[in-house]
């Protein structure tokens, strides 16, 4: 190998984040052979941490200037707005770095944070990841890869470690809005699931039954096939993010309108089809 073709390798891989999604990646990062370190708020997240093989580092701060890529794993935009805002710890990153961030956040935001972070030499790209978290335990994500095609080159062999599949959506802040609108088609297939059949259960059908069929017919759709798995655990954010991009874009999203207020309702009586409805 070149000594450009060397320096464009991505070698040291960080993690702000060990989360539900953040840990297995670092798990398959480590065990691709990525020297991975690894930061989090909650320092009992340890001892699991060097458990996948990869190093603890107390602060994002001490983790920026090691490393050739950081994948950003927090829950919030405001969480994201702090690592790399002007003084933010991921600011300490060496110029040429990749921070790409897995947070499922307004696209504005990361393009606003990869405008400010150019001038350190910081490339800040969106990576957002889809299928969930069984699909982050084997490895098999889709990864939504926002960014300058040179950057997202050097960075896919870094994704590739948890991800089946890697999709170049465009320009930084396209992953973002591919995220949103798979968001928005899960969250709506998730309560036509429910109504379904709520309805079939209320005439006697057999669900089980019903539900595989459903399954190869022109219905069938992912949460139907995970039925019974989804936690909600981000719908409503998600939902909320959906709709501050259509107030922007100055259009109406009924049905995404009246999904975010149904999914509100329905998380904590998620999958009781004898309740839906009454």
């Amino acid at each position: 190998m070149n000594r450009t073709a060397a320096s464009n390798k991505l070698e040291s891989v960080g993690i702000v984040g060990a989360g539900r999604m953040g840990t297995p990646i670092i798990g398959h990062l480590a065990g691709k052979g990525f020297s991975t370190r690894v930061c989090d708020l909650n320092a009992a997240r340890a001892d699991a941490v060097r458990k996948l093989g990869a190093q603890w580092r107390a602060s994002p701060e001490s983790l920026a200037p090691e490393c050739d890529a950081i994948l950003v794993c927090v829950g919030f935009d405001r969480e994201v707005r702090a690592l790399l805002a002007e003084g933010g710890p991921l600011r300490r990153a060496r110029p040429g770095t990749v921070v790409a961030i897995l947070s499922t956040i307004h696209p504005k935001t990361v393009q606003e944070l990869a405008g400010q972070c150019a001038g350190a030499g910081i490339h800040v790209v969106d990576s957002t990841v889809c299928r969930g978290g069984e699909a982050a335990d084997q490895g098999t994500l889709l990864s939504f890869v926002g960014g300058d095609a040179a950057v997202v080159g050097r960075l896919t062999p870094v994704l590739r470690a948890y991800s089946s599949d890697v999709v170049h959506t465009g320009g930084v802040g396209t992953a973002q809005v591919a995220k949103a609108v798979n968001n928005l088609i899960l969250w709506a297939c998730l309560v036509a699931d429910h109504e379904g059949l709520a309805l079939a259960r209320h005439h006697g059908a057999d669900i089980d039954t019903l539900r595989k069929a459903l399954l190869i017919s022109s219905c069938a759709n992912g949460p139907l096939e995970k039925w019974g798995t989804q936690t909600m655990a981000w719908a409503e954010d998600d939902m909320t993010i959906v709709a501050e991009m259509a107030a922007e874009a100055g259009i109406a999203l009924p049905q995404a309108g009246v999904n975010r207020e149904i999914c509100r309702a329905l998380k904590p009586r998620r999958y009781k089809l004898e309740l839906y409805g009454r």
